[in-house]
């Protein structure tokens, strides 16, 4: 069933920012506007998670809290860890950049932390750096169940 996670009053400002959840290879989701619909297939076995950020920002997005808490129930329903990279772009400062995105990593996994996800199953990776300019794909932080 799709699940519509609708953001609060701060939402409005945060348009730049959105979250797309994947809970399952059979599940889709995707996020437009104030709201962000999320998919989850029956007995989902694996499950992803992308988060993208606004410019600049290491805010966690409206709606992303509740989507990664829904990802680490299913994670703890298993034995897996969850496994999160974050990405930047190759403008600017590379280490400005590949610290942002440290910091966006560490908001996501401080959220799974608050979901009840214990530390030891969660794994961070060093930031990548991806060629694709100044897009959303360059804002994000993947989280993937393993």
């Amino acid at each position: 069933p799709l699940l519509p996670i609708t953001g609060g009053a701060g939402h409005a400002a945060s348009t730049a920012a959105h979250t797309e959840v994947q809970m399952s290879t059979a599940g889709a989701a995707s996020a437009t506007g104030s709201e962000v619909n999320v998919q989850v297939g029956a007995g989902a076995a694996s499950g992803e998670a992308k988060i993208y950020f606004a410019s600049g920002e290491s805010a966690l997005p409206a709606g992303a809290a509740d989507s990664l808490s829904q990802l680490a129930q299913t994670a703890q329903a298993g034995s897996g860890k969850l496994v999160i990279s974050g990405f930047h772009d190759a403008t600017g400062s590379p280490e400005q950049n590949a610290e942002l995105a440290k910091q966006r990593a560490l908001v996501v996994r401080d959220a799974l932390k608050a979901a009840g996800m214990a530390e030891d199953r969660i794994e961070l990776k060093k930031p990548e750096q991806i060629n694709a300019g100044n897009d959303a794909e360059a804002r994000r932080v993947e989280v993937k169940l393993m």
